[in-house]
């Protein structure tokens, strides 16, 4: 058997004018990002999609000793990971100064740096070597030109709507709610697209876990909630029942409905990490709409562009476990920010160092106020204005499923959440391609 090597050969330019042939997969950007030092160097990758754009590599080609630390500060949140895990241990010391140990000596150095959901290049602003300045006259902003942007234009005179606003799914048909505040109350009709899922246990039907409509026959759900011991569960003692606001009778126009087909992601890890922790339930009958029954959309990278702040705040409803330790009789709402990997880790660094992925996000506020037992499968919602930026308090817009309820750390005395600790979600816009797939 023969073997063909197919070599793309780019040419790779410093972005200060400077140019060199290399062969590489995509066409690659060097910067010194130091004036007057030859010996750090960024490559950038050009052609990334959405969401990965604002990646890039750190390559020092110096000799350092075994031990050596290097103290890094950057211009704005960063993750700091070095390529090779053998070489050393980065220590957050805030989401944006970084302090890395070498364990052995060696010739060089590379170390990746990614820069936070909302987009933003981080731009190193010092970098010592053992206690050595080598960055004190740091470039910024050289990547900017080569990072596609959709700039947002506001007229001071008036309010321009966007061109195209999708009203087919995330709205509201019931427009007397109160505002949302954390851990408050809902009415019915405020979350049309949560649903609750039971499963038949012996001869009882418990409720187990919230989840999100898609379509007239999807529900998307954690894929935890739909297996059992890693195995997805026969259709047949799945039930969803959607409109629903008591937990125990009392709701108004709820649907009931019987679950034709459980669609687990292939790769769901449940022994370790709760990897790929989503699934798809198809109903075996369609759904509905009405005022209290209405689908969610699907996040997308466009929604970042329009919302008020770089910050996402998402709310989280179900009927999870409240303060008395028991499921809540009424559908609740706890609103938090989605917050940086590296405060995630630093915040319990054995728990959440082996949980997180790239497929998934921390979220919440340490306050009391999470998404506990009961909550799992249940939606991240980001309300996202139709004109972009527009915060007035009855500003149109739709309601976008930016993550699923996973998994948090329990407490010590029961196994119960632990609601000053923060919520990791499974991050649904890394499983787009995944569940247009299932679906179609």
């Amino acid at each position: 058997m023969k073997l063909m090597f197919i070599l793309f050969v780019f040419v790779t330019r410093d972005v200060f004018g400077q140019g060199s042939w290399s062969f590489v997969g995509n066409p690659l950007l060097h910067a010194h990002p130091c004036r007057n030092v030859n010996d750090i160097l960024i490559s950038y990758e050009t052609g990334l999609p959405k969401g990965r754009e604002n990646v890039y590599s750190v390559y020092i080609d110096k000799k350092l000793p075994a031990f050596s630390e290097i103290d890094l500060k950057m211009d704005t949140d960063a993750i700091i990971k070095f390529i090779d895990p053998s070489k050393g241990r980065v220590n957050v010391i805030s989401p944006d100064t970084f302090n890395l140990r070498i364990f052995n000596e060696t010739d060089s150095l590379e170390f990746s740096v990614k820069g936070p959901i909302s987009g933003a290049v981080p731009y190193i602003d010092s970098l010592k070597i053992n206690a050595m300045e080598y960055c004190d006259k740091p470039r910024k902003d050289y990547l900017n030109n080569f990072i596609e942007r959709k700039e947002t234009i506001v007229e001071t005179s008036a309010v321009v709507e966007d061109a195209a606003v999708d009203d087919s799914c995330g709205r509201r048909k019931i427009t007397h709610t109160e505002l949302i505040v954390a851990g408050a109350n809902t009415k019915a009709g405020d979350w049309p697209w949560h649903v609750a899922i039971y499963r038949l246990h012996r001869a009882d039907i418990k409720y187990i876990c919230g989840g999100t409509l898609l379509s007239k026959n999807y529900v998307l759900t954690a894929a935890h909630c739909a297996t059992i011991r890693g195995e997805a569960v026969i259709p047949d003692i799945l039930n969803v029942v959607l409109g629903k606001y008591n937990l125990v009778g009392g709701s108004i126009a709820v649907q009931e409905k019987e679950v034709f087909k459980v669609i687990v992601h292939e790769n769901f890890n449940y022994k370790i990490r709760l990897d790929n922790d989503i699934a798809l339930l198809k109903l075996r009958t369609e759904v509905t709409f009405t005022d209290y029954v209405q689908p969610a959309c699907m996040w997308t990278e466009k929604a970042i562009e329009k919302i008020p702040t770089k910050e996402i705040i998402g709310t989280v409803v179900g009927w999870g476990f409240d303060q008395s330790d028991d499921l809540s009789p009424e559908l609740r709402q706890a609103t938090m920010p989605i917050i940086s990997e590296n405060a995630c880790y630093k915040s319990n660094p054995l728990f959440y160092t082996n949980i997180l992925t790239e497929n998934k996000f921390c979220a919440g506020l340490k306050n009391g106020t999470s998404a506990c037992n009961g909550d799992s499968g249940g939606g991240f919602f980001v309300f996202v204005p139709d004109i972009s930026h527009d915060t007035r308090p009855n500003a149109p817009g739709a309601w976008y499923l930016k993550g699923i309820v996973s998994l948090t750390v329990s407490r010590r005395d029961v196994p119960l959440c632990d609601p000053t600790q923060y919520v990791v979600f499974t991050d649904v816009s890394r499983y787009t391609e995944w569940i247009d797939k299932k679906i179609n």
